[in-house]
């Protein structure tokens, strides 16, 4: 039986592993699927290397992690291999308007280019009551150039984040909905969008029905590192302080959050159709760079389940409870 090889993603990262040699000869090896495990805790992300490229081997994978759990929302497509809905994959497949690219949806402008796909930083059902522990994504269909993905490590953000915007943001929550429109993006908006996604609309129809999310803006671990985990987008105010302020300080740490991911804090993974990635959802923040609207770009998605306990929706309310008009 082969070993996996574990070593460190980058020399100057704190965070991030790299991952070769796993396939199923190893797979179901205990002291293997430990090693996975422990690598995971202490480095939030792992990136495998030279994968079988297909959703058995991303669920196998997956489910080294813990049990695997159904997407919060029912329009979000599903990934037909695997046959089954609740414990399959999401796709997210960007397929370009060949007679008119710049008329394809869901695209932005973005220092001057027009892209699809692009995500703002984040991180997975902020907008829900319970988090999903991880999640495990791979790239069957990539563009040429751009179309990265972008991860930072909350802990790493923590402790670079300015020591007067950390004091302004201890102790705060971040109140969170169920809109992808990045036309509504309040903070850190460094982009114009161009055109909406017909799925987005879609969508909207169970944003209504969702409670307003609320998860705090720092918290810490059972080891004691303190974690910066605000995601920009999906974000609509403070609790208990929805007002100028409080949007200002939320905008000026997402700035500052963009600023950071440009810089050594932040990974961004060119993709290969045989890599998988999973990331500590948290912990880690992540984003896509987008691509030309001229590509197609596939992506899909596992989702692990495991909470960290320390959000709740607005006044008590579960799913359905509510309505709230949007706009």
């Amino acid at each position: 039986m082969p070993n996996i090889t574990i070593r460190n993603l980058r020399d100057d990262l704190s965070f991030g592993a790299l991952v070769e040699g796993l396939d199923w000869s190893n797979m179901e090896d205990e002291a293997t699927r430990q090693s996975l495990r422990d690598t995971f805790v202490e480095r939030g992300m792992i990136v495998f290397k030279d994968m079988e490229p297909s959703a058995r081997m991303q669920v196998a994978v997956s489910k080294v992690f813990g049990p695997l759990k159904d997407h919060p929302t029912k329009t979000t497509p599903r990934d037909k291999e695997t046959g089954d809905e609740a414990a399959g994959v999401i796709d997210m497949h960007y397929k370009p308007n060949l007679e008119n690219p710049e008329a394809g949806e869901g695209l932005v402008e973005y220092k001057g280019e027009v892209l699809a796909r692009y995500s703002p930083w984040h991180f997975d059902h902020c907008y829900n009551d319970e988090l999903n522990y991880a999640g495990v994504l791979r790239a069957p269909i990539n563009a040429p150039v751009g179309g990265r993905t972008g991860f930072m490590d909350g802990i790493e953000l923590y402790r670079r984040l300015p020591q007067a915007l950390r004091d302004r943001l201890e102790g705060k929550n971040v109140i969170y909905t169920l809109d992808t429109r990045l036309s509504k993006m309040k903070y850190g908006v460094n982009l114009a969008p161009l055109t909406e996604n017909s799925g987005n609309i879609a969508l909207l129809k169970e944003v209504a029905i969702f409670p307003r999310a609320i998860h705090p803006a720092v918290w810490e671990r059972e080891t004691g590192e303190k974690v910066l985990h605000f995601g920009p987008w999906m974000a609509v105010a403070l609790e208990h302080d929805e007002t100028a302020a409080g949007d200002a300080l939320l905008d000026e740490v997402a700035h500052e959050m963009n600023r950071l991911g440009e810089s050594t804090a932040a990974y961004w993974h060119d993709w290969s159709p045989t890599d998988m990635v999973i990331w500590d959802n948290h912990r880690m923040l992540h984003a896509v760079e987008g691509c030309s609207a001229r590509y197609e770009r596939q992506t899909l998605r596992t989702t692990i389940k495991g909470d960290y306990g320390l959000g709740y929706f607005e006044d008590g309310k579960k799913i359905g409870e509510v309505y709230r008009e949007v706009a």
